[in-house]
């Protein structure tokens, strides 16, 4: 039964992106102009052609390490900094003013301020992590303060050492606030920082050559980053949380 609703689920999601295909197509179409916006099919041929060069490789990886680098320096010190201030409400009050301007601050002004602080290259990693930390600061200090307190009572009666009460206690309340932040934290970085490299036009990046598709009016090379940037995005978003799930399941099986 669950193989049945998966494959059903799965085939509401090929017509749902065929759909919207047909829709690009038509108004690809009914534009007439390339340069303006290039058919589905264009994109893609054009994207299997860059595929087969060394560089598109080299621009993906440049990229990639270095959002990844953000947004996982941003889930390490967003559980941190959340358990302190789960655990300490004065700390939690001084965090509230630095969050709540990373949340409201625009994009492109951490970029321009980043621009006098690091290269252009180490601009993808301090955006990435700016987006992703408010994410898991939030998700982890409400997680934490709203762990059902019979249980840490149980905790206490049993004589959990620390590390036992993290992985038996405070993880289970975690994991699915974890999940929801890290799922939209990933997609948030991959687009906040190409964003940051598309403005401070980092060598070697994706940005960079979305930024020369743009300036030499290349569309069909424009549609194909911006396909690749979605492609890899949703691939390292899944692999990250079935990484997650995975933990979780070792960790349930602990507690069996």
């Amino acid at each position: 039964m669950n193989s049945i609703t998966m494959n059903k689920k799965n085939r509401m999601k090929i017509w749902a992106v065929l759909f919207w295909l047909a829709v690009w197509q038509a108004a690809s179409m009914w534009i007439g102009q390339e340069i303006l916006l290039v058919s589905p099919a264009a994109a893609l041929y054009r994207l299997f052609f860059l595929a087969r060069e060394g560089s598109f490789w080299q621009s993906v990886a440049f990229s990639a390490v270095r959002i990844l680098g953000g947004f996982f320096l941003a889930l390490l010190a967003g559980i941190l900094t959340g358990a302190l201030a789960a655990r300490y409400r004065n700390f939690r009050h001084l965090m509230a003013p630095l969050v709540m301007a990373m949340k409201s601050t625009p994009v492109a002004s951490f970029v321009i301020l980043a621009l006098f602080w690091f290269s252009a290259s180490g601009l993808s990693v301090f955006i990435s992590f700016l987006i992703a930390f408010p994410l898991v600061y939030g998700n982890t200090w409400q997680s934490i303060v709203l762990t059902d307190q019979k249980l840490l009572e149980m905790g206490q009666v049993f004589h959990l050492s620390f590390w036992k009460k993290i992985r038996y206690l405070y993880f289970p309340q975690l994991y699915p606030n974890l999940q929801i932040a890290s799922a939209l934290g990933m997609g948030m970085c991959w687009k906040a920082g190409t964003a940051a490299e598309v403005i401070g036009v980092a060598d070697g990046s994706i940005g960079e050559r979305l930024y020369e598709a743009k300036a030499y009016l290349q569309m069909p090379d424009l549609f194909a980053w911006t396909i690749t940037i979605i492609v890899v995005s949703i691939v390292l978003e899944r692999l990250f949380l079935a990484l997650l799930g995975w933990i979780e399941r070792k960790n349930r099986g602990g507690v069996a």
